[in-house]
């Protein structure tokens, strides 16, 4: 199967339903009426590891699929022999029902390889779907004097990521996302979180405007021995004095032209504690 290249139109992708994979593809196989295109190889799944059975089919990127045989474990019973070269491999779950409209079809059962022997095997991230036609159980008993099961099932196999692949994988796009353009500097890239509109406070408190702070800081450095000489008081205390002296509003009379000082309107909120 490797050798073969499959005449297929270019983005084809095979992602068949539990109903169609049960009532087209098992069920023309068991009754010899494969499909006209060699999509689904025939192997015996359990004479390979699940690593190893990627190469044994020319079709399939993250999933693949097998019509394989299986075999008793025991020459008087129905259990079914899942052991493989390195490992072995067990069910897991409840077995789902397939139906097709009202009629049950098949079943398809879960399972998990683990590597070593049972019980004490090591559990790995392939996974198995195994679908099985529904007459398949009537047939088991004709054939009790073999150690054949089933003729043909369906296995869909792939494998898992794992949860460290998973976050690496994540910790990998967030740094890929944060990393600036060569095109930019990191000031630049700073700037673009700036809101449209926003505050003098906000803008000290951004980090990526340090810069600007410590200029701001140096013009005052510079400039503070010129204000201090030209001011005889900070300030602070000149603007302390002026409100707390009371206010005089100057009037002109019309008919003696004479300015009149006294105090008018005077406010004690303009006052500071």
């Amino acid at each position: 199967m490797v050798g073969n290249t499959l005449n297929l139109p270019p983005g084809f992708r095979f992602h068949p339903t539990d109903e169609e994979l049960i009532m087209f593809y098992l069920q023309n196989q068991v009754l010899s009426k494969p499909c006209s295109v060699s999509i689904i190889p025939e192997v015996n799944i359990y004479k390979f590891d699940p690593w190893d059975l990627p190469e044994r089919t020319s079709f399939g990127e993250k999933e693949w699929y097998f019509f394989t045989p299986r075999d008793r474990k025991y020459p008087n019973g129905a259990r079914p022999n899942r052991a493989a070269v390195s490992g072995y491999w067990k069910a897991t779950g409840t077995d789902k029902t397939i139906h097709s409209g009202s009629k049950y079809v098949g079943v398809k059962k879960s399972l998990v390889f683990y590597k070593g022997k049972p019980p004490k095997g090591t559990k790995t991230n392939w996974i198995m779907h195994e679908y099985r036609l529904n007459e398949s159980r009537s047939q088991t008993i004709k054939k009790s004097g073999s150690m054949r099961l089933d003729d043909w099932v369906l296995c869909r196999i792939y494998k898992k990521k794992s949860l460290e692949t998973r976050l690496e994988q994540k910790e990998e796009h967030i740094i890929a996302e944060n990393v600036p353009n060569e095109n930019h500097n990191a000031m630049e890239t700073q700037l673009k979180k700036i809101p449209r509109t926003f505050s003098l406070a906000h803008l000290w408190e951004l980090e990526a405007l340090g810069s600007i702070s410590h200029l701001l800081d140096d013009h005052n450095t510079n400039n503070d021995t010129n204000i201090r000489a030209a001011e005889p008081q900070s300030s602070s205390s000149l603007l302390e004095t002026r409100l707390n002296e009371p206010l005089f509003v100057k009037f002109e009379d019309q008919d003696q032209n004479a300015y009149l000082n006294q105090t008018s309107f005077y406010n004690p909120m303009l006052q500071f504690q």
